[in-house]
């Protein structure tokens, strides 16, 4: 029985020269990560009238058609305004062999602008998988929710993964996978994965960071660009009074945990149960292997409301970590050596703002 696993960067860069996965435009090695591929916004997108799937006998192309309201160019870059939704197809493509499956998920700064940013395919009824054996074109559901965003052709909002074998997170064992070395601060185990805690007293400073309302446009390109003090809202800390998190508002908060992925393994970070109150971490998240890998880094938690005010409490658990091995250990390593742009993060804004002034 072949071992299953993730793909690391040299086999994904196999899959590539193999035609597992090409595109209209040559793909770079940059895009190739530890553990994902960068996907590139083709030219044309769509505004479209309501979020859709598919479905398992519908084509992407037929129901744009049906729902959308114009068509836009990305070539010289456009707005995707805030409140509205959008479709857009990707370069890529892939060819996948019967034993690999894929995964997508926004990339960090993406979900850390609160976009949705969700993989749709051809006769496909889910977001964000692509079953094994899957052939054809990509596209992607975008939907600003705070901020507007200028996109151009080429801009990269999301990542695949390539899974060979068997589903992750469906074998017990990885539920206690290096439950010792992979949460820094302290060990914490619960179903289906590590648990993730909030904080919300952090050293008594700035603890959340709030979106402030009908702020600017975003170039999601512009890297350190942007004053935070005129999109976000500092939120202090108030020891022993947690957060209350308002409905309408998007928030920026972090881990207790200092998370560490070992070189071997990769990890997704999934929504804790939301029976624990009327809450969720807004976005999941992938976590490259070598992410914090020695010291730790905290994740960074995007985080709304439900329907109402709710108070978050300091260690309240708001996501799990689930871990995955990787089918070899990857050439290239999440840090500093191949441009990351997250490792040791406090709390960190996305990578399109400045640092904030006496954060550091």
């Amino acid at each position: 029985m072949k071992p299953a696993g993730i793909l690391p960067s040299q086999l994904l860069r196999e899959a590539v020269e193999a035609g597992a996965l090409f595109a209209c435009r040559p793909i770079r090695e940059d895009q190739i990560q530890p553990a994902s591929l960068d996907l590139r916004l083709g030219r044309r997108a769509w505004r479209v009238r309501a979020s859709f799937l598919p479905g398992p006998d519908g084509a992407v192309a037929e129901r744009i058609e049906r729902h959308a309201m114009h068509g836009i160019d990305l070539a010289q870059g456009a707005v995707l305004e805030r409140g509205c939704v959008y479709i857009a197809e990707l370069m890529e493509r892939v060819a996948l062999d019967t034993g690999t499956a894929a995964i997508a998920n926004p990339k960090s700064s993406t979900g850390r602008l609160d976009v949705f940013a969700r993989l749709i395919a051809d006769r496909v009824p889910e977001f964000d998988r692509l079953p094994a054996g899957y052939s054809g074109r990509l596209y992607v559901e975008l939907a600003p929710r705070t901020f507007s965003i200028l996109v151009r052709e080429g801009a990269r909002l999301v990542q695949l993964r390539l899974r060979r074998g068997a589903q992750a997170g469906d074998d017990p064992a990885l539920r206690d996978l290096h439950a010792r070395d992979a949460l820094v601060d302290r060990e914490a185990v619960i179903d289906d994965g590590l648990v993730l805690t909030v904080d919300t007293e952090g050293a008594g400073g700035v603890i959340a960071w709030k979106a402030r309302a009908h702020a600017g446009l975003v170039d999601v390109e512009r890297i350190d660009h942007y004053d935070p003090e005129e999109f976000w809202e500092p939120v202090a800390a108030r020891p022993g009074r947690g957060i209350v998190l308002n409905p309408d508002d998007f928030y920026i908060l972090s881990s207790k945990e200092t998370v560490s992925i070992p070189p071997d393994h990769a990890a997704e970070m999934r929504p804790y149960d939301t029976r624990v109150g009327e809450f969720r971490v807004h976005y999941a998240g992938f976590f490259d292997p070598g992410f914090g890998y020695g010291a730790g880094s905290r994740a960074v938690l995007e985080v709304r409301a439900h329907d109402v005010p709710f108070v978050v409490e300091d260690g309240q658990p708001v996501g799990r970590l689930i871990y995955e091995p990787m089918l070899e250990v990857p050439d290239k390593i999440y840090g500093g050596g191949i441009g990351s742009t997250y490792q040791a993060q406090g709390l960190r804004l996305g990578k399109q703002f400045r640092e904030p002034r006496g954060s550091g």
